[in-house]
């Protein structure tokens, strides 16, 4: 059975947001973050090889966090643009999002959007975490039924 603490659950919520990949041990309830390099191409692997190198040589004993697909960041923006409260807001968000590159349109729309800026972060973090929360209670799920 996989047990977090909230602190644990946000630290894998914040790293799956910023691309890192994420693992948990399950003999030993360690949390392992390192880069993804599909996100970081070109990266300097080097202060991420002893991580890697223990994934590698125990790999039975972790399990990975999944990080969102592009349609689920998308799903997130959009959510967020359904529950914003100003209606002129909202509506440039619904233009950002169908428009091409609706994923930097947005962002440059919540960027000049003074306070609901900090909303669209703290929106994305709570989503981040019950994703973290989802995959949890499915692992366990399966283990039980195992």
């Amino acid at each position: 059975m996989i047990k977090l603490t909230e602190d644990q659950i946000r630290e894998i919520g914040d790293n799956l947001e910023t691309g890192m990949r994420c693992y948990y041990n399950t003999k030993t309830g360690e949390i392992k973050t390192v880069i993804n390099t599909e996100n970081w191409i070109g990266a300097d692997m080097e202060p991420w090889e002893d991580e890697i190198e223990e994934l590698e040589e125990n790999w039975d004993d972790y399990i990975e966090f999944d990080n969102l697909e592009t349609h689920e960041s998308f799903e997130i923006m959009e959510k967020f643009a359904e529950s914003i409260d100003d209606p002129r807001l909202q509506e440039k968000l619904f233009h950002a999002l169908n428009k091409s590159k609706p994923f930097r349109n947005f962002k440059w729309v919540v960027d000049n959007s003074g306070d609901y800026r900090q909303q669209w972060f703290d929106f994305k973090k709570a989503w981040y975490i019950r994703v973290v929360k989802d995959q949890i209670l499915r692992l366990n799920n399966y283990e039980e039924n195992v």
